[in-house]
């Protein structure tokens, strides 16, 4: 059994989750194997994927840590922790998953675009932050936040790509996550260019 403790050092650690978004639990399956084929150790299993239970059934005994996205109720948060979830991320804070990560000793990731947003996750628990969309920022916004809230630990999320990984981890990211660019290579290039692109992120965090 992992304790809370073990998972946030795991997560950091890796410093790479690959968001996984599969039009289907079969490639939702490939996208994972070749995540972690390309040496990536954390995966988020979003819950738009369907039938995303197969998906842990099929990754239960590889070697990765597993965790749960797009999550917006405590019954899926519960859900996805009974599957096997190590982590749960949502897109946006709700505090009624807070409790429920909270019982089970799983770290909870909202996302939070805001000082407010990110308090009030603080306050319920929350041990590193998604900001998400990423997009919309620029690495400098984790200084800036840190400066009021210096124990805040943030991962950006949507807009991380290989020319700008290396920006957001010197900033102070404790992570990063990944998901378009896994699609785009899965659907260009199959499952040997999933593995690249992700030897490539490995590659750009060892730098």
């Amino acid at each position: 059994m992992m304790l809370k403790h073990d998972i946030l050092f795991q997560l950091s650690e890796t410093k790479v989750v690959a968001v996984i978004r599969g039009n289907s639990a079969e490639e939702a399956v490939e996208l994972s194997k070749a995540a972690v084929q390309g040496g990536i150790r954390a995966i988020e299993l979003t819950y738009t994927t369907p039938h995303v239970q197969r998906v842990f059934e099929a990754l239960e005994y590889e070697d990765v840590l597993l965790g749960a996205g797009s999550v917006l109720d405590p019954e899926t948060a519960r859900h996805a922790i009974l599957a096997g979830a190590k982590f749960i991320v949502s897109p946006s804070f709700n505090e009624d998953i807070a409790p429920v990560c909270n019982r089970y000793g799983i770290p909870y990731l909202p996302g939070c675009m805001t000082i407010r947003e990110m308090v009030k996750a603080l306050e319920s628990g929350s041990d590193i932050i998604k900001l998400f969309p990423a997009t919309n920022f620029d690495p400098s916004f984790i200084k800036s936040v840190n400066g009021p809230l210096p124990h805040v630990r943030i991962m950006p999320t949507g807009g991380v790509n290989l020319e700008n990984i290396q920006d957001w981890l010197a900033a102070g990211a404790v992570a990063v996550g990944i998901a378009s660019d896994l699609n785009k290579a899965y659907a260009t290039d199959g499952f040997d260019g999933a593995v690249e692109l992700s030897r490539k992120y490995m590659q750009k965090t060892a730098q």
